[in-house]
This record gives C-alpha cells, sequence and structure tokens, in this order.
C-alpha cells in the first residue's frame, strides 16, 4: 500500500533513543536525583480517555452506515418508481430489478452495521477493565506523592517507612492487576477486529456478486439508438431479468466463509479417503 508502515510519528527519532527515553522515566519515577523532590508519576488516563474516544468514534462510524442504509432502501424505491413513470417497459423492468439489486445491498450493509457494533461491544471489556485498574494506578500514586512530600518536609519521618512498606504492596497489587488488563487487551482486541475483518470480507464478497448480477440485469438492457419516428423493438427480458434475480438470490444463500469452505473440502476429501479404503482390493 502507498501509505506509511505506522500512523505515528517519531519525528526523526531513531527507535533506540525512543527506547532510551522511556528507561530513563521509568528510573527516574524509581530514583530521584539526590536532593530533588520525589514525584508521583502522573497517572496516564490517555490510554483511557483514548479508549472511550475510539468506542464513540466507532459507534459514529455506526450511526454514519446505518443512516446509509436508509438512503439506500429510498433509493432503490424511487429509481424503481422513476422507471415505472417513463412508460418504457424495459427500463421500467430493468430499473425495478435493479431497485431489488440496490435493496439488498442495503441490507448487507445493515447487516455490516450490526457486526460492526459486536465488534465495537467487544472492545468495551478493554474499557471496562481499565477502569477497573485506574483505582489501583491512583492509590499507587498518591503513595508515592506522600513519600515525596514527607522526604522533603520531613526526611526523617518514620511515616517513610510504613509509606515505603504500603507502596510495595500497592506495587504488587498494581502488577497483578495490569498482567490482567494486558491479558484481556490483547485477546479482546484480537476478537473485536476478527469479528470486524470477517465482516468486512462477507460484506465485499456479497458486494461483488450483487455487483455480477446487477451488471447481467443491465445487459438486457438495450441502448441501440433509435432515430425520430422509430418505434423500439418490443421488450421481451422479463423472464430474463427475473431469473438473473433468483441466481443472484441463490448464490447468495450459497455463500460461506472461506473458513467453513476450507471445512467442507476437509470433510469432502476424509469421507472419499474413507470410501476408497472401504472397497475390497
Amino acid at each position: 500500500m502507498n501509505r506509511a508502515v505506522s500512523l505515528r510519528s517519531s519525528k526523526g527519532r531513531e527507535p533506540s533513543a525512543v527506547a532510551s527515553d522511556k528507561v530513563q522515566a521509568a528510573l527516574a519515577a524509581v530514583r530521584p536525583p539526590s536532593g530533588a523532590v520525589e514525584e508521583a508519576v502522573p497517572v496516564r488516563d490517555s490510554r483511557a480517555a483514548t479508549d472511550a474516544r475510539l468506542i464513540k468514534t466507532e459507534n459514529n462510524v455506526i450511526s454514519a452506515y446505518e443512516t446509509a442504509v436508509k438512503e439506500r432502501h429510498s433509493v432503490a424505491a424511487q429509481l424503481s418508481d422513476w422507471g415505472e413513470a417513463t412508460g418504457d417497459d424495459m427500463v421500467s423492468d430493468i430499473s425495478d430489478k435493479l431497485g431489488v439489486i440496490i435493496a439488498e445491498f442495503a441490507e448487507i450493509e445493515d447487516w455490516f452495521a450490526s457486526q460492526l457494533e459486536d465488534s465495537r461491544s467487544v472492545l468495551k471489556h478493554i474499557r471496562n477493565i481499565e477502569q477497573g485498574v485506574q483505582p489501583c494506578r491512583d492509590q499507587k500514586a498518591k503513595v508515592i506523592d506522600r513519600i515525596a512530600h514527607l522526604r522533603h518536609s520531613k526526611p526523617e519521618a518514620p511515616e517513610i517507612v510504613r509509606l515505603e512498606q504500603e507502596l510495595v504492596r500497592v506495587e504488587a497489587q498494581n502488577l497483578v492487576a495490569e498482567a490482567q488488563l494486558t491479558n484481556i487487551t490483547r485477546s479482546k482486541l484480537k476478537e473485536s477486529y476478527q469479528l470486524h475483518f470477517a465482516a468486512v470480507q462477507e460484506r465485499a464478497e456479497k458486494s461483488i456478486i450483487l455487483a455480477k448480477y446487477g451488471c447481467k440485469l443491465l445487459d438486457l438492457l438495450d441502448d441501440a439508438q433509435i432515430g425520430p419516428g422509430e418505434m423500439s423493438q418490443g421488450y421481451e427480458g422479463e423472464g430474463a431479468a427475473r431469473q438473473t434475480l433468483v441466481e443472484c438470490e441463490n448464490e447468495l444463500a450459497r455463500w460461506k466463509p472461506e473458513s467453513e469452505q476450507m471445512s467442507d473440502e476437509g470433510s469432502l476429501a476424509a469421507s472419499e479417503g474413507e470410501a476408497k479404503q472401504s472397497q475390497p482390493a
């Protein structure tokens, strides 16, 4: 694809430099410079906020598809009505059949929108776990802030020891929570976009089928030029147009995902192998 390999910009910096900065930031959070006041690492809410924006934006996309579905149905009906109003039997019949094809496009888009909603619902699991982890992050930040404050104002305060012990406990809890979040994030991201791309593939392949039969309908439309006063030939393609829609419907009904096709082929091959083995030598 004529596109960068990433949507993110590192502003020309070397990957090693970026990694080094991350390491230094992590070390600074644990070992502040001598004489400096230790500050808590800001709890990054950008991750949760970005997740929420993603889910909201995906909802906007779904709404756009749902709106397009209504418009497609309207276009299909208007095309059929317009063709009938022309008074041309050929145009009337073909436009009516094309309206059926376009209405089927709308049904596919409606189904696609529902699949996007299913994909979006899976992403919500990540958001929910993220919200559950946030209190643990906040508690850790609070303890670090308190330790930093005491080290600056009362370096010998005995409470520092207690807070450091509490920090160890909180960090252990945080590690467990973050590990759970990582596991959920990876599994749900995979599940969500497997649904998404499977829907994209089905939508595309069924759209190709509809487009193919739409073109077959257009082939029945005689666009040969006629001169003034000449009579066009009578329309005799109604049966062929109807059969084209029947074939389109049958091909859509036979469509299967690639995974099911491979499974069916494997089962057929296994059955043939068993049949050969059962035959007498």
